[in-house]
């Protein structure tokens, strides 16, 4: 396939502020409006938001389209996971939620012990999983993977001359990096699961690179680190099979684990954790030295205006005259994630066509 490279405007990763405001959004997404919340980030006077999916007892995907005051800009959020246990409370949309989870990013339609009812019926024994079996359950109509795609499809047609960016926390931004691999608009993910093997299984594009899907997350989350495994974690005892650990583009990452002390939980999972503790302007996370400054991108990368409104020079200066960085520095997930430039997820598992059949799904 011959790519062509696009000059498009995208949120600025490098900016505090910039994180600040797509987490909050990505907030807002778990609660209908400002008056149903009992907290609601407030970013009205900058953007005006809809929700959808929040008809009374709709089990769908949620979220909320917010638009600029002068229309150049459209943000697609989607609300993650709702759980009592976990981040997003209860709610209609608790059961496929959880589907969703278990069939995006679990090994093998989560099939974690002979005890769990599975989400397709591809497992073959031992550990072997049908490949054939679980691309087409992940086709089936009414998933959140293709209801967004016709809600991205909307949007487009409403503001056909805006930029459209995408965000969510947890499932919601694994969904949103899914939509942004597959049309090419760019993405900031929080906490999100790893969603590499999902866009593999679903044949999404392979540009020369994803840098226009960014995901931000802190190591002391176990979730979108791969580590919530097993039949004894927290995710397994609530019936979630988060497997995965590679995930699509780039990474922002937290070190909250060796910087701040935190531990390994699962409540650090949570986006009004991260946007209090880490991108707050009372944060516990401070600037950190940017060294060097750095070589400008060449190629694909230096086509992605990485400005909210226009590219900055450099970080802002302290008293020591040094230059500091605001975030974490984006680096390939590859870097991130794999060893020696391998990221291996579900190594365990054997896949290939062994049932020959086309999937059965609860």
């Amino acid at each position: 396939m011959g790519w062509q490279d696009w000059d498009i405007p995208a949120p600025d990763i490098t900016k505090r502020s910039t994180l600040l405001q797509l987490g909050s959004m990505a907030f807002n997404t778990y609660a209908a409006d400002n008056s149903t919340a009992s907290d609601w980030y407030d970013i009205s006077h900058e953007w005006g938001s809809t929700p959808y999916g929040w008809e009374p007892q709709a089990d769908g995907m949620r979220g909320h389209v917010f638009v600029s005051t002068d229309n150049s800009t459209v943000v697609i959020a989607i609300k993650g996971t709702s759980a009592g246990w976990m981040v997003g409370g209860g709610g209609p949309t608790v059961g496929k939620d959880k589907k969703n989870d278990n069939l995006l990013f679990s090994c093998c339609c989560a099939r974690v012990g002979p005890t769990w009812s599975t989400v397709c019926d591809c497992y073959d024994g031992g550990y072997r999983c049908d490949t054939d079996c679980v691309e087409d359950a992940m086709k089936e109509e009414g998933l959140f993977y293709s209801v967004g795609l016709n809600l991205y499809n909307n949007v487009t047609y409403m503001y056909p001359n805006a930029n459209i960016w995408l965000t969510g926390h947890s499932l919601g931004g694994g969904l949103a990096a899914l939509m942004g691999t597959t049309f090419g608009a760019p993405v900031v993910a929080f906490e999100a699961p790893a969603e590499r093997l999902a866009s593999q299984r679903l044949h999404l594009p392979r540009p020369p690179t994803t840098h226009h899907i960014t995901h931000v997350y802190n190591n002391a989350d176990p979730i979108p680190m791969g580590a919530c495994t097993g039949v004894t974690s927290l995710c397994a005892i609530g019936g979630f099979a988060l497997e995965t650990r590679c995930h699509v583009g780039q990474v922002i990452l937290y070190d909250t684990v060796q910087k701040l002390n935190w531990s390994v939980d699962i409540r650090n999972h949570g986006i009004k954790l991260v946007i209090d503790k880490l991108l707050s302007d009372d944060a516990e996370w401070k600037p950190e030295f940017n060294g060097e400054k750095e070589a400008a991108p060449s190629g694909w990368l230096s086509a992605l205006r990485w400005g909210w409104k226009k590219r900055q020079g450099e970080e802002p200066a302290d008293d020591d005259g040094k230059v500091y960085r605001e975030v974490p520095l984006a680096r390939p997930a590859i870097d991130v994630e794999g060893v020696d430039g391998v990221c291996t997820d579900c190594y365990s598992w054997q896949f290939g066509s062994f049932k020959n059949r086309t999937a059965k799904c609860n």
